[in-house]
């Protein structure tokens, strides 16, 4: 074992402050009809897939320059940057999962220095949302065969991988790392996760994983 260690995190509401589906619902008019759909599906009370359907379905018609401008209203979490790059000092590894979009979250991650990603991609013909996804949706299960595939291919052990996210979708993530930690979360998963960050500060990840802080 080479000691190197990867740190999974989930998107929304975990390493950024929004949920990005929801900024794009407020420009498409149908904010609180989409709200109202995430929240249940967060809590685990309805299945991902149909919820996610549900509400790409709602964002049909908008124009893809709408990405840059909500790519504007998202915010990193609090000590997001500053996690990712001492974990990099450490010389562990960083990855985000998302049932987001990687049509918007892409340059985020990568002017953050995340070094491995993975979302759902929002369909458009001639500049428009088609209200569909395209490929494969970005699951529980899916989330969880992510962490599997980078740590597989780092050569890192599970027992030394860290999931970190907030609602029902990270829980099959979160059953297979070594560390789980719940973030900011839903009762269900901080029930289900080995930790619990409430406070907002993504820093507090670091001495869950018995990191010493670097000034």
């Amino acid at each position: 074992m080479n000691g190197q260690r990867l740190v999974v995190l989930d998107m929304d509401s975990t390493f950024i402050q929004q949920e990005v589906i929801d900024l794009l619902a407020a420009h498409a008019g149908v904010g609180e009809e989409v709200a109202a759909i995430t929240e249940r599906s967060m809590r685990g009370d309805v299945d991902f897939s149909a919820s996610l359907a549900q509400r790409v379905a709602l964002l049909k018609g908008l124009p893809v320059e709408i990405f840059d401008q909500v790519r504007r209203e998202i915010s990193l979490s609090r000590g997001a940057q500053e996690m990712v790059d001492q974990l990099h000092a450490a010389g562990h590894k960083v990855a985000v999962v998302s049932g987001g979009f990687e049509n918007i979250i892409h340059p985020i991650l990568r002017t953050a220095g995340v070094d491995y990603f993975r979302a759902n991609h929002l369909e458009s013909v001639d500049g428009v949302l088609t209200g569909r996804t395209t490929g494969a949706l970005i699951t529980s299960l899916g989330k969880a065969e992510f962490l599997k595939e980078i740590a597989l291919q780092l050569g890192i052990p599970l027992s030394q991988t860290v999931a970190v996210g907030d609602g029902a979708n990270d829980l099959g993530m979160m059953a297979i790392a070594g560390l789980s930690i719940a973030f900011n979360a839903k009762p269900k998963v901080q029930a289900a996760a080995m930790h619990s960050i409430n406070d907002g500060n993504l820093l507090q990840v670091l001495g869950l994983m018995g990191i010493t802080e670097q000034n």
